[in-house]
């Protein structure tokens, strides 16, 4: 092991205490697209709801990093103990998920999950495009990567690039249950203020299949299906779901959220901003970037961006108008994200949101802003992809191909379904004018029910 392997400093981490890099790891992290993530909010602006929320992306990071050893730690112990049917991990192959888990998230771009999963406007962050960017000759993460003669290797554990890696690197990072779900549960639950969360000797239960080195969950024992391991595999899942409805989807982050992929939708559309610009900036910086690009310009559609971050910097959120939630609409809900998520509808949903303003502007006299909300059909929803073995079965299967016998899982899988939401919002809080607005939109969405009520 030569110096760069061995421990060299700690982290203070306000979740796990004392996580340990090395060398080699403290120089990753000490590139300047790794400290860029000190500036973006692993919550976006969710602070406007839960005060403490401001933790960022560079410690989640560096969380990733620690639960991915915890996890090396656990299936090296149960490869001890069943050596004929398990394996551990290697060294050096420990030494590439580390890396990988350290950089996993650096391609985020500030309030990412709004502009890219919610609205629509960009491609995910994790497509292989954006990792190779990323890493590119220019940038000091990807050089030092290749000093590290890891760079392919991160690329193939991230899903960048084909590879020969073992498929547990890559299940160990990004699969329904992983190092990154293990470490944002616990760090959003802290910061948020919510009393959720899961057992942390989940991790005591995977292992390392020795024939196909896949990670999987050991259901089985002596013929019989462990209900506590499958009750344990569900509760995290079920934490998950309800951070999701009760933080990721409040609908006052939904509204911030939904202000903030305007302003930048409207400057890339008006080429005040590029795509290129948003990879390298952080969460202040695009605000202070989106109001110098747009403030002074004697421009409507400047003056609304402008405005829209003012309101942000005094949390001055957009109000309700109508909600129409994936229950009540079922039947329409295919229609409704053609015709508003989808980037190439962009046109027509500002056309449809400028009638509703003329519509008020005849009627009162006066301007208001409206915004169509409607996020993608699937949202967060994941299967249950993890791995596992169940009595009887003689090969690895995924814990959702047992739905039948386990109806958790299928009632898990619905709910995400139900968090589905389509909003209509306005700049006002004219309760009289909202009033209007929602009889103008329910007209205007005939076959689409409104379940939201003013009174």
């Amino acid at each position: 092991m030569g110096v760069d392997d061995t421990r060299w400093f700690v982290l203070r981490d306000a979740v796990w205490g004392d996580v340990w890099l090395t060398r080699a790891e403290g120089r990753l992290l000490d590139s300047r697209e790794m400290q860029r993530l000190r500036g973006v909010r692993q919550l976006g602006l969710a602070h406007l709801v839960y005060p403490g929320a401001r933790h960022s992306r560079f410690e989640h990071s560096v969380g990733t990093l620690h639960m991915a050893q915890t996890l090396v730690d656990a299936v090296a112990r149960n490869a001890d103990r069943f050596p004929s049917e398990c394996v551990s991990v290697s060294a050096d192959e420990t030494r590439v998920l580390r890396a990988a888990a350290l950089v996993h998230d650096v391609t985020h771009v500030p309030y990412g999950h709004n502009i890219e999963d919610q609205c629509g406007m960009l491609p995910r962050h994790d497509t292989p495009e954006r990792f190779l960017r990323m890493f590119g000759e220019d940038s000091e993460l990807g050089g030092e990567l290749r000093r590290q003669g890891l760079l392919d290797r991160v690329l193939c554990v991230l899903g960048a690039v084909e590879g020969g890696e073992p498929p547990f690197l890559r299940q160990m990072i990004s699969d329904t249950i992983c190092s990154d779900l293990m470490d944002y549960l616990a760090r959003d639950a802290r910061f948020t203020g919510m009393k959720l969360g899961y057992d942390a000797r989940i991790a005591d239960y995977f292992r390392i299949d020795a024939d196909s080195r896949r990670l999987y969950v050991d259901c089985a024992k002596e013929g019989l299906v462990r209900e506590d391991v499958v009750s344990e595999v569900l509760r995290m899942l079920q934490a998950r779901y309800y951070f999701s409805e009760r933080v990721y989807y409040h609908h006052a982050k939904i509204a911030a959220g939904a202000m903030i992929a305007r302003a930048v939708e409207t400057s890339l559309a008006r080429e005040w901003l590029t795509p290129d610009e948003l990879y390298g900036q952080t969460d202040e910086g695009l605000l202070a970037t989106l109001t110098a690009r747009t403030s002074g310009l004697d421009d409507a559609d400047a003056r609304v961006c402008a405005g829209l971050v003012d309101r942000l910097a005094r949390r001055r959120l957009y109000k309700r108008v109508a909600v129409f939630p994936y229950a009540g609409n079922r039947e329409v809900q295919e229609d409704l994200v053609a015709r508003f998520f989808d980037p190439q509808a962009a046109t027509a949903r500002r056309n449809w949101e400028q009638e509703r303003e003329a519509e008020v502007r005849e009627h009162f006299g006066i301007d208001v802003q409206v915004l169509f909300y409607c996020p993608s059909r699937r949202m967060q929803l994941k299967e249950v992809d993890t791995l596992v073995r169940f009595p009887g079965e003689r090969d690895l299967q995924p814990l959702s191909s047992f739905r039948d016998r386990l109806p958790r899982i299928a009632d898990l899988e619905e709910s995400y379904l139900r968090l589905w939401k389509a909003y209509v919002l306005t700049s006002t809080a004219d309760r009289d004018v909202r009033a209007f607005l929602q009889e103008r939109v329910r007209a205007a969405l005939p076959t689409a029910n409104d379940a939201y009520s003013l009174t």
